[in-house]
C-alpha cells in the first residue's frame, strides 16, 4: 500500500508545473510525518516484544479511582505522571547515533564509542569488554574483584580482571537476577520460578557448588501437607504460597535485617530469612508482573510492576510477628515500571519506566516526588547508583551518567555508547584506593572514581570507568 501511495504521489508531481511544484510544500510535510510515525511504531514494537520485562496484562481501566487507597498510611500522595519536565536531556541530541529503527539493526553508528564531553579524558570511558557466546546477559553482580554474570544459557560465569575465572550451571531456567551475601553465598533467580543458592569453596576459590534452593526441601514438604498453604493460580492450578510459580525477575538483599526479597512474574513479593532460608511472607503485591524490587532506607522496600505502579512496603509489628505492610503508592501510570534504584546516603529512590523516563522521590517528612529525568529514547531497563551518580541503561543501547547536584537537580555528565544491543543490567563498585592515586585527596566524595559493569542483549559485558567530578 505504501508503494502504491508513493507511485500516485509521483504521478501527481509529474502533472504539476515546475512553478507549482516550487510553491508546493506537501512533499516535505509528508516525508516528515512518515519518519515521525515510523519512529513511534518502532519504539512500540520493541517495548511489546522485549523479553527484558513482562508486558502488562492489566487493563488501564481496572483500577477504581473512586475507592480509597490503602488507608493504613498518611503517605497517600500518589504521583500521576504528566508532561512536566524538571530535568530534561536527550541522549539523541548529543549523539551522532541518531537511529530511528530497531536497536538490533546493524549500523556503522554502533562503533561510535566516545562521548564528546570526555573524549580525551583517561579517567572516564571504556576499559574493556568480556564476551562469551552463550546468550543475552540478563543479570550481573560484583563482589570484591569478582564479577558474576547470568545469561539465557542457564550459566553463571565468574570473571576476574576481565578474564574467565570460574563458572557454574543450573539445570534449567534463564538467570534473571543475582545477589551476593557477605558470607560468600550467591542467590540466583531463574525463569523457571526457582531461587538457587551457591557457595564458593574456601580451599578452591574457583569452585562453586549448589548448596540449596528456596524454598528448602524440608519446608516444601512440611507446608505441602496443609491445604491452607496453597493458593489457586491460572488454569485452576493450586500451588504452595511459599514457592514462585512464574519467573523470578528480581532479587534484593537487606543484610542488616538478614532478609532476602524476591519479586516474580506471578505478581508476588516473597520475604526470605537468610539464616535458615525460611519463607517468612508471601505478599500479593501487584496486579501484574513484579519487574523490580529494591531494599531501601528506613527499612523500606520498593516494588515496581508491569501494572504501572511503584509501591512502598515497611516492616512493622503485627501481633507477635513482623509483617511488611503497604504504606504508600508512589506512582500510578499506564507505562510499566521497569527498574528501581536507591541512593541510601541522600534517601532518594529512582524509578525507570518503559516510556524512557526516570522519576525520583526524596525523603522529607514523607517521600515526595521531586522530578522527572529524560535521557532515553526507549525503555529504561536498568538503574544503579554510585555515590552521587545515577546510571541508567536503556533499550536504545545507551548508558546515561547523571550527577545529583546539591539542590536536588540532575546533570548528565556523559552518555556511554558502545553496546550493540539493549543494556539490560548495571552495577558499580568504587575503584580501589591504590588504583585511584591521581590526587592527594582521592578519597574525597567530589572526586570518587567508579568501575561500572554493564550487561547487554548483545551477549557482552562492558567495563567502564566513571569519575564523580565536583561541580
Amino acid at each position: 500500500m505504501a508503494i502504491e501511495d508513493n507511485r500516485s504521489h509521483k504521478d501527481y508531481l509529474r502533472r504539476m508545473t515546475f512553478a507549482a511544484f516550487l510553491k508546493s510544500g506537501s512533499l516535505a510535510g509528508e516525508e516528515e510525518t512518515y519518519h515521525s510515525d515510523g519512529d513511534h511504531h518502532n519504539q512500540n514494537a520493541f517495548s511489546s516484544n522485549s523479553d527484558s520485562q513482562r508486558p502488562s496484562n492489566a487493563s488501564s481501566g481496572s483500577s477504581d479511582s473512586s475507592s480509597p487507597i490503602y488507608p493504613l498510611s498518611p503517605w497517600n500522595q500518589t504521583y500521576y505522571p504528566s508532561n512536566d519536565n524538571t530535568t530534561s536531556f536527550s541522549s539523541a541530541t548529543q549523539s551522532p547515533w541518531n537511529q530511528t529503527y530497531s536497536p538490533y539493526h546493524k549500523s556503522p553508528w554502533i562503533y561510535q564509542t566516545r562521548n564528546s564531553n570526555f573524549e580525551d579524558d583517561p579517567d572516564n570511558g571504556l576499559i574493556g569488554t568480556v564476551v562469551r557466546q552463550e546468550g543475552h546477559v540478563y543479570s550481573l553482580a560484583a563482589s570484591g574483584d569478582l564479577l558474576f554474570t547470568g545469561s539465557d544459557s542457564k550459566n553463571i560465569r565468574v570473571w576476574k580482571d576481565l578474564k574467565d575465572f570460574s563458572g557454574f550451571k543450573s539445570t534449567s531456567g534463564f538467570v534473571k537476577a543475582i545477589v551476593i551475601t557477605g558470607d560468600n553465598r550467591v542467590f540466583t533467580g531463574h525463569q523457571d520460578g526457582k531461587i538457587r543458592v551457591w557457595r564458593g569453596s574456601k580451599k578452591n576459590p574457583e569452585r562453586y557448588s549448589r548448596v540449596g534452593s528456596l524454598p528448602t526441601l524440608k519446608e516444601f514438604l512440611t507446608k505441602s501437607v496443609n491445604p491452607r498453604n496453597y493458593v489457586e493460580v491460572r488454569r485452576r492450578k493450586n500451588v504452595l504460597k511459599i514457592r514462585h510459580f512464574d519467573a523470578v525477575s528480581c532479587l534484593s538483599l537487606n543484610e542488616d535485617l538478614g532478609l532476602l526479597y524476591s519479586g516474580s512474574w506471578d505478581k508476588t513479593l516473597k520475604v526470605w530469612r537468610l539464616s535458615d532460608s525460611k519463607c517468612l511472607e508471601s505478599i500479593e503485591a501487584h496486579d501484574d508482573a513484579v519487574n523490580t524490587v529494591v531494599s531501601g532506607f528506613d527499612d523500606l522496600v520498593f516494588t515496581g510492576s508491569a501494572d504501572g505502579t511503584l509501591k512502598v512496603w515497611k516492616r512493622e509489628q503485627q501481633g507477635k510477628e513482623m509483617k511488611h505492610v503497604l504504606v504508600q503508592v508512589l506512582m500510578k501510570q499506564e507505562n510499566a515500571v521497569t527498574a528501581l534504584a536507591v541512593n541510601l546516603t541522600d534517601a532518594v529512590v529512582y524509578c525507570g519506566s518503559s516510556d524512557g523516563t526516570v522519576n525520583f522521590w526524596e525523603r522529607q517528612k514523607y517521600l515526595t516526588h521531586k522530578g522527572t529525568i529524560h535521557g532515553h529514547r526507549m525503555a529504561v531497563l536498568c538503574l544503579a547508583t554510585a555515590g552521587s551518580l545515577l546510571l541508567s541503561g536503556g533499550a536504545d543501547k545507551n548508558i546515561c551518567v547523571w550527577k545529583r547536584n546539591g539542590d536536588g537537580s540532575h546533570t548528565c555528565l556523559s552518555v556511554l555508547m558502545d553496546h550493540e544491543g539493549p543494556v539490560k543490567c548495571l552495577t558499580a563498585v568504587e575503584e580501589a584506593e591504590e588504583d585511584n592515586n591521581d590526587g592527594d585527596d582521592g578519597g574525597e566524595k567530589g572526586d570518587q572514581r567508579w568501575i561500572v559493569y554493564s550487561g547487554s542483549l548483545d551477549n557482552s559485558v562492558k567495563v567502564w570507568r566513571v569519575t564523580d567530578y565536583a561541580s
